[in-house]
């Protein structure tokens, strides 16, 4: 039987409790450990309840035809493997960062896209692990972040149902899992974003269900939050020009915290769909009907 909510890092997540806001630093470091400092600033200042990085072993993720093709970097150009490695957080910089998150009480976790990178990452004991989109059909990875006991959030961007089922059968109907409504483009236009998607996995799966947003501004977030998403993430920058893949499709720090404060407001405006007079109307009510 799917589990209705799941539990990370001591907070019960899905239907009635508060949206699980993840801040996705993923690469937008940029192989700069003291910059992804200051990202987890900005996400623990504004509120977030988590920060993501993204882990991988460049020489098993890179498919062979790309590894030497030429890439203009702020480094210079470089081979597109060489730069992978170049922006690929190693031992010290990710013990840094786990210290760095545990001083200020925020968890963190990251996507792992191979084998390798589970394994490394286990070894700081985050609270859960990400599928990316591009990992969902990966049933070698699915089987091994399995083993960890970790719960899941799966991300099903670029994926057809038939993949999304193909991918549950491997986790099992009994392991928590969070699956995140997702469209793989950067930044994705929204008319793309089809967020009702979000009530289709809900009514076929049974699980709960977020937003993983890659969209320019925070209004398609917001209404995912209204329309249900129990979680939801976004990468997040400095600044949207810096260089890099994921720079423009993220949210600068003081759009954080407006995202932050919006899902809370949300979150109260929403309420348990209860109709009641309220208190403040309980005035009111005297006045305009004299009872």
């Amino acid at each position: 039987m799917p589990q209705t909510e799941v539990r990370i890092a001591g907070r019960s997540v899905g239907v009635g409790h508060p949206c699980f806001i993840i801040a996705e630093i993923g690469i937008n470091h940029n192989g700069d450990v003291e910059l992804a400092k200051r990202l987890i600033d900005a996400a623990h200042t504004a509120g977030c309840d988590a920060v993501k990085f993204q882990k991988r072993t460049p020489d098993l993720c890179v498919p062979e035809a790309q590894k030497a093709l030429p890439r203009e970097t702020p480094w210079g150009v470089m081979t597109y493997l060489e730069y992978r490695q170049r922006v690929e957080f190693g031992q010290e910089e990710y013990a840094a960062i786990d210290a760095y998150c545990r001083r200020l009480g925020i968890p963190w976790f990251a996507s792992c896209w191979d084998a390798p990178s589970v394994e490394f990452i286990q070894q700081f004991n985050p609270p859960c692990h990400k599928v990316a989109s591009a990992s969902l059909t990966d049933h070698h990875l699915l089987t091994q972040l399995k083993q960890t006991g970790k719960p899941l959030l799966v991300s099903t961007g670029m994926s057809t149902l038939a993949e999304v089922d193909a991918a549950l059968a491997v986790l099992g109907d009994d392991y928590p899992v969070i699956l995140m409504h997702c469209v793989s483009t950067y930044p994705a236009p929204p008319e793309e974003t089809n967020l009702r998607v979000m009530d289709t996995l809900r009514e076929r799966y049974g699980r709960p269900v977020g937003y993983s947003g890659h969209e320019v501004g925070l209004q398609i977030t917001l209404a995912a939050v209204a329309l249900g998403a129990v979680s939801v993430e976004r990468h997040v920058t400095l600044d949207r020009t810096m260089w890099g893949s994921d720079q423009a499709a993220a949210v600068e720090p003081q759009g954080v915290q407006r995202l932050v404060r919006d899902i809370r407001v949300i979150e109260r405006a929403l309420g348990d769909g209860h109709k009641r007079v309220t208190p403040g109307e309980e005035v009111v009510r005297a006045r305009l009907r004299g009872a």
